[in-house]
């Protein structure tokens, strides 16, 4: 699925906007703040953070409680909707990072509880460090003899790959393979050893322990212990101050009282430092929710005339309506729940002239569904779901005339043409059909079920239909033994090699430098902003001190240069799909290939390679791997290229890499055929 988003501007009549800024602002965004105060008061709290989910029905139960109350009703239910599945959105990302605090915490309390200087070794296994070192050695061996045996590819390699393939795979096993040992070991003289070869890096140390250095790395494992502690203790939830009553509170506090304790103190600082969003929360919509349509050319102009007089209508008055690309009339869109309750419930619809074909295309696909609502089924839209939102601008007046209403539309790509249309509805028809075949075999069905069943099978019957009003285009084809794979490294963010497969033959390769062209700067450009922007926080942070500056949207252009530049190429060479490693081995990769640099740089030298490979990651910043993966992944969606992904070989060359990327992912298809 390809699902990107694209903007507008909505443009209306004065009172609408001061109506709807209010309702967002005074109504439901002060509503998502009381929901999430009582969702972390609530007697369930405790097991659902065990759980790490809260359910939306005890949300929405919370939610109907708060709807009698004055401040809080006559809201349409849109807005009710939204603000629940926003707080739900909202706690299931915070107990994500919850639960990895945890398992952070438990992950270094363990090695904490490990961890013993050589003196304590030597006293709690009562014998001389040479004995538990030879120990530690006898381990090591046994160790290596039996993962020597194991293969971590079934497919064939050569043998220096192989072998170096076999000695990170060693490596990556290795530390928590002595972790299960030590904590099933019960003899002390072998849980001494493992401790031993655990704080050493695996190895057998014949130097002796640095008492300072080791008493160092203790306290700093404590200290990360204690602020992993502080942070899932204090940091729940927190709804928008849009009104700064909390931050003037605050302020009047700090300047009046004197703080009891240190995190009290603390706690004030933290409050005033933090910069609140003064917009109100958004509000999200289905894509059957929005009405739009195209007014004539005649009525058009009658709109031009008119604004001209209107002097109520201020939110009119800075608007150049030739920014409305659209030669025969405006787009308008209506809002269920709004165009019952507001007196001018239709937006103009001002977006960029690149974006006037979606925006043609919403209208055309309401139309035909609208008036044949039993025939075709919304889920065909090109629209998925909508989000309305204020943008904040800087200027003087009422925050309705000031910031521009603004909304934002998910679309999916692979319904802009006929074929790709037909392929969608083929896998929602097979998707509800398992959906209804899995209901229909549970003796009973609670009233929901029943429901939920009862729309399924309307939109099977709906799905039947094909939706018209698409052009037509050919489906991408490409030939099943070309790929293209793209490995992605630490200095250099993507090199590519073309290969064909069936002949194991490389028909090109590219480097960053070739993929961005003329705008290879831009990279060099990018690190520098890091650099300084990273600089920028240091220092803020050594000072207590705001720090607001943010990266610019630089980084995420360049890896639109780059995605865009590989699919080209996949087009080109007319590959089959587009091969990416996986994101759990880049630690790894980007690791190896800092101590490689390292290991070249300071021979024979590990604490000189230590301290380069720190000043390395400074030099050159980690690149944002994730977002150059969507990106990746929905220009090649929209080219009909599918993505393949796998594991990548650790310590190699770029090329190599990238190569031995696209020859596993085929001979991984292969053996899935077979």
């Amino acid at each position: 699925m390809s699902v990107i988003t694209i903007q507008c501007r909505l443009i209306a009549h004065v009172a609408t906007l001061r109506y709807l800024w209010k309702l967002m602002a005074e109504k439901n965004t002060p509503l998502i703040n009381e929901l999430l105060e009582q969702v972390a008061e609530h007697p369930n709290f405790e097991a659902w953070l065990k759980k790490g989910e809260v359910s939306k029905t005890a949300i929405k139960t919370i939610c109907n409680s708060l709807k009698t109350q004055e401040r809080f009703n006559n809201q349409p239910g849109r807005f009710y909707t939204s603000a629940v599945t926003l707080v739900h959105e909202v706690y299931k990302s915070w107990f994500a990072l919850q639960q990895r605090r945890q398992r952070q915490i438990n992950g270094k309390e363990r090695w904490l509880n490990m961890l013993k200087s050589d003196i304590e070794l030597q006293q709690e296994s009562q014998c001389d460090l040479n004995v538990i070192r030879a120990k530690a050695t006898e381990i090591l061996n046994k160790f290596n003899a039996k993962f020597s045996q194991k293969k971590k590819y079934k497919s064939k390699k050569k043998a220096n790959n192989t072998k170096n393939k076999n000695k990170e795979f060693l490596n990556n096993t290795l530390f928590s393979a002595l972790f299960d040992m030590y904590d099933k070991t019960e003899d002390c003289l072998s849980k001494c050893a493992l401790a031993y070869l655990l704080k050493n890096n695996c190895e057998v140390n014949e130097l002796d322990e640095d008492q300072e250095k080791y008493a160092k790395n203790k306290r700093q494992k404590e200290i990360e212990i204690e602020r992993l502690k502080k942070q899932i203790i204090s940091r729940k939830p927190k709804g928008r101050d849009i009104t700064a009553e909390k931050w003037l509170s605050t302020l009047e506090k700090a300047t009046n009282q004197v703080s009891q304790n240190e995190d009290e103190a603390k706690s004030w600082q933290a409050s005033l430092l933090r910069r609140d969003s003064c917009m109100p929360y958004p509000i999200d919509y289905d894509s059957d929710d929005l009405e739009w349509r195209v007014n004539s050319l005649a009525e058009k102009n009658n709109i031009l005339e008119q604004s001209k007089y209107d002097v109520d209508n201020e939110a009119y008055k800075d608007v150049n309506w030739s920014d409305i690309k659209n030669k025969e009339g405006y787009i308008l869109v209506k809002f269920n729940g709004l165009k019952e309750i507001i007196k001018h419930p239709e937006f103009y619809v001002g977006c960029d002239s690149r974006q006037l074909d979606y925006f043609q295309r919403f209208c055309q696909d309401w139309k035909i569904w609208n008036e044949n609502q039993e025939t075709y089924s919304s889920g065909l839209f090109l629209l998925r779901s909508a989000r309305l939102l204020w943008q904040e601008r800087k200027g003087k007046g009422d925050p309705w005339t000031v910031h521009r209403l603004i909304l934002q539309c998910s679309i999916e790509t692979r319904l802009w043409t006929q074929e790709e249309t037909e392929l969608v509805r083929l896998e929602k028809i097979d998707q509800a059909d398992k959906t209804i075949s899995n209901m229909e075999k549970k003796d009973s069905l609670n009233k929901n079920q029943v429901a939920y069943l009862k729309k399924t099978l309307t939109t099977r019957r709906k799905l039947n239909n094909p939706f018209p009003g698409r052009p037509s285009q050919a489906l991408y084809q490409g030939k099943s033994s070309i790929l293209v794979g793209v490995s992605l490294g630490l200095d250099k963010p993507a090199t590519v090699a073309v290969v064909d497969a069936a002949s194991k033959k490389v028909l090109t390769y590219r480097s960053v430098k070739q993929l961005l062209g003329q705008k290879y700067n831009l990279l060099n450009r990018q690190r520098q902003q890091q650099q300084r922007l990273s600089h920028e926080r240091h220092k803020a942070q050594k000072q207590n001190a705001p720090n607001s500056a943010s990266e610019s949207e630089l980084g995420q252009y360049i890896d639109r240069l780059l995605a865009d530049a590989i699919v080209a190429i996949a087009k080109t060479y007319s590959a089959s799909s587009i091969v990416l490693p996986k994101l759990q081995d880049l630690h790894e990769i980007i690791e190896s290939e800092i101590q490689v640099k390292a290991e070249k740089k300071v021979p024979g030298y590990k604490e000189g390679q230590k301290n380069y490979a720190k000043q390395y990651r400074v030099n050159i910043h980690r690149w944002s791997y994730g977002r150059l993966f969507k990106i990746i992944q929905s220009q090649a969606a929209k080219a009909s290229i599918s993505i393949e992904i796998t594991s990548s070989v650790i310590r190699s060359s770029p090329q190599e890499k990238a190569r031995d990327l696209a020859l596993l992912a085929y001979q991984e298809r292969q053996a899935k055929l077979t």
